[in-house]
Parts: structure tokens; C-alpha cells; sequence
């Protein structure tokens, strides 16, 4: 395995084990933002040093007894520099003083990843926060990604990022799962942050790659967690179903170079049925069994798509319908530009064009790369190439993902060598 390879395959395991360390880390020692702290260390620890030694067979060991070390010595360090010799200190210095060694099995499952996940979202917190500190946490995203997830500057959302510790910290709430009607007072938020986190697996904000499938994978693993605690709740079925549904299509998302493959383009035999039947069948019953939400809705949408054998069999009447209920659902931009890209499919350009403009006054999308890029596809299939051409190469601009980037390059590229082509034959 080349250094280049060693270091990708250890990126990718510290990315799966870190909110599990995290959430053994702050279950045993009640202070979260010290927890994230020695975890953080511990993983820095990790990348400098594993592609260099190989990584040891007990990783998830050796970075929980890492983190508990990197905690002990702060500890030692306070205790020292504030001369706490009372009977709490050494209480507490007893229950830390022994550290488990390096090859020892730590007692982390799937549950310490989904109580972490209630944790992050406490009632202390706002919305923004829980859900910002969730990513962070949970997700493994930067403050960069989760800024740009949120539309705001990376500044305002390491400050939201560093309050949300300190909230938890100053609660006094211990690490444990909560109880029924503190987990439905919490729910909507921990499925935000399900939702945000795919999404930035499925279609990375910013570098190379298209896919981040460690952090696709990981929110699917915790949705199916949490459809197991909550069965009968709708909208964890119908987001689950979401991710299964759109998931079921990242074979044929990207080609053999990496660049990106645009769903009317992509070969459908590419499709994991499986997943597809599986994504379908629980939007189905959750759509017949509980109230209409959010996330069914767009799992909704998502099987209209998935189900069609070929793109122009594609229900767009039907989308159209959706996206419009959605729309009432929840003031959120991006549900407003897919609506607009239905409407087209439906009604023609024109009538989405109109549709767009209003967005121009919403602070939150307008000048956002994904404004110009359907922008640029209406105006493509208006037959107005020069639009196009524009609104495709400010969305290129705009974007940090390279392989979104490339493909509006390459569409504006395209457009310009047709209108040159098409000059050329009529000066002939």
C-alpha cells in the first residue's frame, strides 16, 4: 500500500470512529467539550502517526485510551496549577487515575454514536446550534462545511459551534439517552442533522471528490438506528427511505475520472434495486400510516425519480405536486429551486424562470452557486445560449466542489463552442 493510500484508509477510519470515541469519551467523563477536546487530540495523534507505524489492531482502543491519557493530564495539570487537594478533587482524581491500556476493548456501540447524536441536540441549545454542534461532533465536518451547509460566514459558525459547548457544559445534564418526551422534544433536530450530514456525503461541499461516503454511510447507519428506537415514527422512516433512495444512485453519479454525471444523463442499470425496493416500501407505508412530512415528501420525490426505467418516463405532473405541498411545508430555499426545475420539466422555462426571481431577494441562496446553475439550465433549454453560458460559468466560480465545478465549466465550454460553430456555418 502506497503512503498516499496508507493515509487515505486512515482518514477514512478515524472519520467512522471518531464520534464513537467521542461518545465513550463524554459518557464517561460527563464534560462534553473536554471530551471533543482529548478526542480531537487524539485523532491528531492518529493521522501523524499511523500512516507512518500502521495502524494498530485495536484502533478504536488506542484512541479511546489516547483521549482518556490527553483528559488525565489536563486534569493533573488544573489540579496542580489551582493546589485542589480537597476531598472532591481527589475523589475525582481517583475514578480518572487509571487509564486503559492501548490494546484494551472499549465499550462502544452503535447506541454511544446515537446518544451522542441526542446529546449534541439539548434543549439548552437552539436549533442552529444543536445542529451545527451535531455536525461538528456526529458528523466530522469542519466548521467550513458546516458553515456553507448553513449559509453563513465560517466565522459566525465556529462562534455558534464554541457557545453550544459551552452551554452543555454549564447545563450539568449527564450523558445518557434521554427519556421519551425529551427525545420528541429533540427529534426534529437530530433528523435535520441526519439530513445534512448525507447530504454533504452524497454531494461533498468542497474539494475533489463528488462523494463522501464515509459520511453517507455513517448517516444511514445512525437513521436505521434510530428507526429501530422509533419505529413508528413517519418522518424517521421517510428519511430514511430518502437516503436509501438517493444512495441507491451513486454508482452512476460520477464517471471514470470522477466527474460528475447529471441524473438524466446517468445509466439507470447502475441503480441499486435493492435499496430502491427497500426506500420505496417504507415511504409507502409511512406515507399511508402517519401524518404527511418533510422528509417523506422528499422521499416521495425520490422514488417518482427512482422508479422510472428511463428519464423520460419520469412523472414530473407528480413531482411537480410534491415539491408544490413541500413548499408549504418549509420556507427553504433549495425546495423552491427544485420546485422551479419541475416546473420547467412541466411548463416550460419561462414559467421556472419567473419562479427564480423571487429567490433573488432571499438572502439566504441569492448569489449561491446553485441559483446561477439552474439559472443557466433554464435558460439552456430556453434556447438562450448566452445566458447560459454566463449564469453556468458564475456557478463554476462560485462552487468549492472541484467536480461540480468542472462539469458547469465543461457546460458552459460546450454551449460556447455550439454558438461558435453555429456563427461560423452562417458566415459561410
Amino acid at each position: 500500500m502506497t503512503p498516499q493510500s496508507t493515509e487515505g484508509t486512515v482518514g477514512h477510519l478515524l472519520r467512522e470512529l471518531a464520534p464513537q470515541v467521542l461518545g465513550a469519551v463524554a459518557r464517561r467523563h460527563g464534560d462534553f467539550a473536554a471530551a471533543e477536546d482529548a478526542v480531537q487530540e487524539a485523532l491528531i495523534a492518529a493521522a501523524e502517526r499511523w500512516p507512518a507505524t500502521g495502524i494498530p489492531q485495536n484502533p478504536r482502543g488506542w484512541l479511546y485510551h489516547v483521549a482518556l491519557r490527553r483528559i488525565t493530564d489536563h486534569l493533573r495539570s488544573e489540579m496542580a496549577r489551582r493546589r485542589r487537594e480537597d476531598a472532591v478533587a481527589s475523589e475525582v482524581w481517583a475514578d480518572w487515575a487509571f487509564v486503559p491500556p492501548l490494546d484494551a476493548e472499549v465499550g462502544v456501540d452503535g447506541d454511544d454514536s446515537l446518544v451522542l447524536l441526542f446529546m449534541c441536540c439539548h434543549p439548552a441549545l437552539t436549533s442552529a446550534s444543536a445542529i451545527a454542534l451535531t455536525l461538528r461532533a456526529v458528523g466530522g465536518l469542519t466548521t467550513a462545511e458546516i458553515a456553507s451547509a448553513f449559509l453563513v460566514p465560517e466565522a459566525t459558525m465556529a462562534q455558534r459551534i464554541s457557545r453550544a459547548k459551552q452551554s452543555i457544559k454549564a447545563s450539568g445534564v449527564p450523558f445518557d439517552m434521554p427519556g421519551a418526551d425529551e427525545r420528541a422534544a429533540r427529534l426534529a433536530a437530530v433528523l435535520h442533522v441526519l439530513y445534512l450530514i448525507f447530504n454533504e456525503g452524497y454531494t461533498t461541499s468542497a474539494g475533489p471528490s463528488l462523494h463522501r461516503t464515509d459520511l453517507s454511510n455513517e448517516a444511514i447507519r445512525l437513521a436505521r438506528a434510530l428507526r429501530a428506537l422509533l419505529p413508528d415514527d413517519g418522518e424517521v422512516a421517510g428519511l430514511l427511505a430518502l437516503m436509501l433512495l438517493t444512495d441507491a444512485r451513486r454508482a452512476a453519479r460520477t464517471g471514470a475520472s470522477g466527474e460528475l454525471i447529471p441524473l438524466d444523463e446517468q445509466d439507470r442499470t447502475l441503480w441499486d434495486r435493492g435499496l430502491i425496493a427497500e426506500g420505496v416500501a417504507l415511504v409507502s407505508h409511512a406515507l399511508s400510516t402517519s401524518p404527511t412530512g418533510y422528509y417523506q415528501l422528499q422521499a416521495a420525490v425520490a422514488a417518482v425519480h427512482d422508479e422510472a426505467a428511463r428519464v423520460e418516463d419520469t412523472d414530473w405532473p407528480q413531482i411537480l405536486a410534491l415539491y408544490g405541498v413541500l413548499k408549504r411545508l418549509s420556507d427553504n430555499p433549495m425546495v423552491a429551486l427544485s420546485h422551479a426545475i419541475a416546473a420547467a420539466m412541466v411548463h416550460g422555462p419561462p414559467a421556472a424562470l419567473a419562479l427564480l426571481d423571487v429567490l433573488d431577494g432571499d438572502a439566504r441562496v441569492a448569489g449561491h452557486y446553485r441559483l446561477d446553475a439552474v439559472r443557466g439550465h433554464l435558460h439552456e433549454r430556453a434556447g438562450d445560449p448566452a445566458r447560459a453560458i454566463a449564469h453556468y460559468r458564475a456557478a463554476a466560480e462560485r462552487t468549492t466542489s472541484v467536480p461540480e465545478r468542472d462539469y458547469l465549466t465543461m457546460k458552459a465550454a460546450r454551449l460556447a463552442a455550439a454558438v461558435r460553430g453555429k456563427d461560423a456555418a452562417s458566415e459561410a
